[in-house]
């Protein structure tokens, strides 16, 4: 019986991910801060895919979030094969006008947290005969964003962090994959504090979470390097190798600091 842990799993992405790893026959560990929801999730996974899951609340910015959830998952006396780091968030402003402790807490949940559980948890994946391990990044990753500094710089971390892991791995049982999805119908843009006009911009060109799933959970298991869904947003992370930097910075500024 192989368990998929997933991060961030009551809403949006992360819980689309539990759905469709379900009922690829995977059975669950979902993980987030609210408890009512990760049960409601468990249920559907039961009654819909029969597969079971086993649910965890807590603050995953916490200290020690990391050591506790692998000690949680490890002692489940189950077969760990996937391993979702999908919990994450971002703050819209400008960096010194933000709370440092606040964009510190960002740091934490969106690089140390991922960093912390897959060293954590790699001695169990490398018992499964193939296991995997998916990163959410975001499209931001590909090129820095103004009012969302450290945002971006967060999963230019993580994909950076994802490519040299997959090299290191090449040669083991173990895949990993970054996921960099584009704007998406969540709830991101409340969490970041973004302003109305700013979510309606968004919302023109955004992917629901169970389309940017689909395409993460394929592209996982075949074993992707990096999976950008949407056409749109592989154009644009394409375009930012091939356009100056400034230029880039400048085109982003005006979508994001206007509306500041």
């Amino acid at each position: 019986m192989s368990y998929a842990l997933v991060t961030g799993a009551s809403r949006g992405i992360g819980r689309a991910i539990s759905l469709l790893l379900a009922q690829r026959g995977y059975d669950l560990l979902l993980v987030a801060r609210s408890e009512d929801q990760l049960t409601a999730l468990a249920e559907e996974i039961g009654r819909k895919h029969q597969r079971q899951a086993r649910v965890l609340a807590i603050d995953l910015a916490a200290a020690g979030a990391a050591e506790t959830v692998a000690a949680w998952a490890t002692g489940q006396s189950t077969q760990l094969a996937v391993l979702v780091n999908n919990a994450g968030y971002g703050m819209w402003g400008r960096f010194e006008q933000l709370s440092l402790a606040e964009q510190q807490n960002m740091l934490q949940l969106n690089m140390s947290l991922p960093v912390a559980l897959t060293h954590a948890l790699l001695p169990a994946l490398h018992k499964a005969p193939k296991a995997y391990i998916l990163n959410v990044a975001s499209t931001a990753a590909y090129q820095a964003v103004p009012s969302l500094a450290l945002y971006a710089a967060s999963k230019a971390f993580l994909l950076s962090f994802s490519r040299g892991l997959r090299y290191e791995l090449k040669q083991s049982n173990i895949s990993v994959t970054c996921l960099s999805p584009g704007a998406t119908t969540t709830n991101f843009a409340d969490r970041a504090g973004m302003g109305v006009e700013l979510q309606a911009t968004a919302n023109k060109v955004s992917m629901t979470p169970e389309a940017v799933a689909e395409a993460a959970v394929a592209g996982l298991l075949a074993g992707e390097a990096e999976i950008i869904p949407g056409v749109l947003n592989k154009v644009s992370a394409g375009l930012t190798s091939m356009v100056p930097k400034s230029l880039v910075e400048k085109i982003a500024a005006g979508i994001y600091e206007k509306y500041l």
